[in-house]
């Protein structure tokens, strides 16, 4: 639900909040064995993911990649500072750019954020080197992936504001 209001938000319950933490902890799950799992039909599960795929909420099933595994070890979080209105530009060049994982207009001193994955420390370099001959890019920062401290998530957000019904505390 990309640039979605914030008054626009999906009004989730306990069902459909029960229903992604499953399909996060057993991705190959099928629908009947999550009615099973959560005590309701094959139907009302159905339709429940149906509506959280016409929603926006889920947007896919692919597998997760990890990068560092497939052989790309070095990421870097970049702050661009671009032209002004040259935004259309730089996202053109970032998504012909491979080791581009994601990139975010932003506030602040920057205007772009991007998290690039590279292979070494040079392949890293030759990213940046890239962007910096951009005449679109006025300046960048970058910041070297250490660690993962947190990966990527959503269900700790989405149950927040879901109070938890007896059926979906018995489940964990």
């Amino acid at each position: 639900m990309q640039n979605a209001h914030p008054d626009a938000r999906p009004l989730l319950d306990d069902l459909d909040v029960t229903l992604l933490e499953l399909l996060t902890e057993h991705p190959r799950i099928g629908v009947l064995e999550l009615s099973r799992m959560v005590g309701v039909t094959r139907a009302t599960v159905g339709a429940r993911m149906d509506k959280l795929r016409a929603s926006g909420v889920v947007t896919g099933y692919g597998p997760q990649l990890d990068v560092v595994a497939a052989g790309y070890p070095v990421q870097a979080m970049v702050t661009l500072e671009i032209a002004q209105g040259d935004l259309d530009t730089v996202t053109a060049l970032l998504q012909e750019m491979p080791g581009v994982l994601e990139a975010y207009s932003t506030t602040g001193t920057g205007d772009v954020v991007v998290r690039l994955a590279a292979a070494s420390n040079d392949d890293l370099q030759q990213s940046l080197l890239v962007l910096g001959q951009s005449e679109a890019v006025r300046r960048s920062t970058s910041v070297v992936v250490l660690a993962t401290v947190v990966s990527a998530r959503a269900l700790p957000l989405l149950r927040r504001d879901v109070p938890p019904t007896r059926t979906s505390t018995s489940l964990r």
